[in-house]
């Protein structure tokens, strides 16, 4: 048995499988079935077998250099775009929007320092698929800083964008405060202050959030 292409006037060829047999002194032959409907690489791998071919066995043939987590990165893509948040951040190089984009994701599926998000994130010490689907490339930890500085100077359009999309006249807001204690003297947002984890010996920063009804953060504040 074999596989044939027929031409056919106006129409795509015919692929049919075909067989020879033997009439007395004649060799003819005959078409077993017709396979023009079967996908190309169907066809070329009964055409392979039939011929004698060696084939490959499932799994080998193939090297797995590296396999990264990946569904959970779906996930939260999914979901920005579902909810809008790639469209709240102002216009930017799109880099810089992405990376930003990358460190609010990793927050949520991998939080880490800076230094381990950016070999997270970067292609060639990725830890998940994240990187790869935003085409990041190679990331450092001064990207990662540099977003940052961008995201904090972007803040207030980026809540005013929040407030537009939660907030209306005369809707019921919540604000809450909360307090940390910083192992450390330089940050100047850290205070002596009242402390809600009894550690009055540390300097403190407190935190305030503004949310609508439904609990959904539309502001920060930091001092």
């Amino acid at each position: 048995m074999y596989v044939t292409v027929v031409p056919n006037r106006g129409s795509p060829p015919a692929v049919l499988l075909r067989e020879s047999y033997r009439e007395g002194a004649k060799v003819k032959n005959r078409t077993i079935a017709n396979l023009s409907k079967w996908p190309p690489e169907k066809v070329k791998a009964l055409g392979a077998v039939l011929r004698g071919d060696r084939l490959t066995p499932a799994g080998e043939g193939i090297e797995i250099v590296r396999a990264v987590p990946h569904g959970h990165v779906m996930a939260a893509i999914g979901t920005m775009k579902r909810t809008g948040l790639d469209k709240l951040l102002p216009a930017a190089p799109k880099r810089k929007r992405d990376l930003a984009l990358a460190l609010i994701i990793a927050r949520l599926i991998d939080p880490e320092s800076k230094l381990a998000t950016a070999r997270a994130l970067d292609e060639e010490t990725a830890s998940h698929s994240l990187g790869a689907l935003l085409r990041l490339g190679p990331v450092s930890a001064n990207d990662v800083y540099e977003a940052l500085d961008w995201l904090g100077e972007q803040q207030a359009k980026i809540e005013k964008a929040l407030a537009r999309r939660h907030l209306s006249e005369g809707t019921l807001v919540l604000y809450d405060l909360t307090s940390a204690y910083l192992e450390g003297r330089c940050c100047r947002l850290a205070r002596r202050r009242y402390s809600r984890d009894g550690r009055s010996d540390k300097l403190q920063i407190v935190f305030g959030v503004l949310c609508n009804q439904e609990g959904c953060p539309v502001a920060v504040w930091l001092a």
